[in-house]
């Protein structure tokens, strides 16, 4: 039998899919494996724990696997696609390609044909393509600078409420969240934290928000709602740039931020209805590792298996 492996190396969570030539046959999951945000030590640690643990619940050998797809924020890097290969070279001599987030998270969506895909997990991006196979992408370009709408970026907006309601003087339940979350005493312990760097991690937060929105706090809804707004803004510009005129190319979703936040869905499928009336937005969200696994299928060297 032939063996294919699929991986999405997000930045708090690894998941592998194993699959056959038609058959998804195991997966795992282990810890963030972003190389540019956690260095390459912990990328290796959740990369071969997770392509460890599909092996052996298969009972096969590294050796066995034909391909490996990986999809991986900053893969147009060239040091990190060639990190990403030398970890996986220790345990495989399978071909490793190493392609954007996006690339696996489009495919999952859409296959080969045409598309819009948003992303929002850890960062955010969208990402889409029109039927001639030309790409457009708005967004993801970092945490310091982009990202709308992404775990990081509610994380770090939470901490910005709580200061604007401090100086307001107005209350907001985040702030107690938050500092407990991040065991604190005091607002100027947040500021320090906050601004530190390496920076504090912002994404944590982002449970926080759900539960003081859930529990009513006007601050924490406003800002779920901003996100859906940015991240419906994001979509738009790559709706309009690889199509601008109707029937437009259909829209997919990903990312915890979607998969946790019914309130984001709902802001972000209503935003692009009234900017694209009749628009296909697909309200559940796709698992970016199945395009992974199709991708080392379609990927994996001719004359061989």
């Amino acid at each position: 039998m032939t063996y294919y492996l699929g991986i999405d190396g997000g930045g708090t969570k690894t998941r592998c899919a194993l699959g056959d030539e038609t058959s998804l046959l195991t997966t795992s999951a282990a810890g963030g494996s972003n190389v540019i945000r956690l260095g390459e030590a912990k990328a290796r640690e959740a990369l071969l724990a997770a392509v460890r643990d599909v092996c052996s619940t298969v009972n096969i050998f590294p050796d066995q696997l034909r391909s490996i797809c990986v999809g991986a924020a900053g893969a147009g890097r060239q040091d990190v696609a060639a990190t990403i290969r030398k970890i996986l070279g220790e345990f495989t001599p399978a071909p490793v390609h190493v392609v954007g987030d996006m690339v696996i998270a489009l495919e999952a969506a859409f296959g080969s044909g045409p598309g819009v895909i948003a992303i929002a997990g850890t960062g955010s991006i969208a990402y889409g393509r029109d039927p001639a196979g030309n790409i457009a992408r708005a967004g993801g370009w970092g945490f310091a600078i982009s990202d709308e709408g992404s775990g990081q970026w509610i994380g770090r907006k939470a901490v910005t409420a709580i200061l604007h309601a401090h100086d307001a003087g107005t209350s907001t339940a985040l702030t107690e969240l938050v500092l407990k979350e991040w065991s604190l005493h005091s607002l100027d312990d947040l500021v320090h934290a906050a601004n530190a760097t390496p920076p504090p991690e912002f994404p944590r937060l982002f449970p926080l928000v759900l539960q003081a929105a859930v529990a009513g706090d006007r601050a924490a809804a406003d800002l779920l709602e901003e996100a859906g707004k940015r991240l419906a803004d994001l979509a738009a510009m790559v709706i309009l740039r690889i199509g601008p005129h109707p029937p437009h190319a259909p829209v997919a979703m990903t990312g915890s931020v979607f998969r946790q936040s019914t309130h984001i869905v709902r802001i972000f499928y209503n935003c692009l209805q009234e900017r694209f009336p009749g628009l296909e937005v697909r309200n559940d969200p796709v698992e970016p590792v199945d395009g992974a696994l199709a991708l080392a299928r379609k990927m994996a060297p001719a004359g061989t298996g």
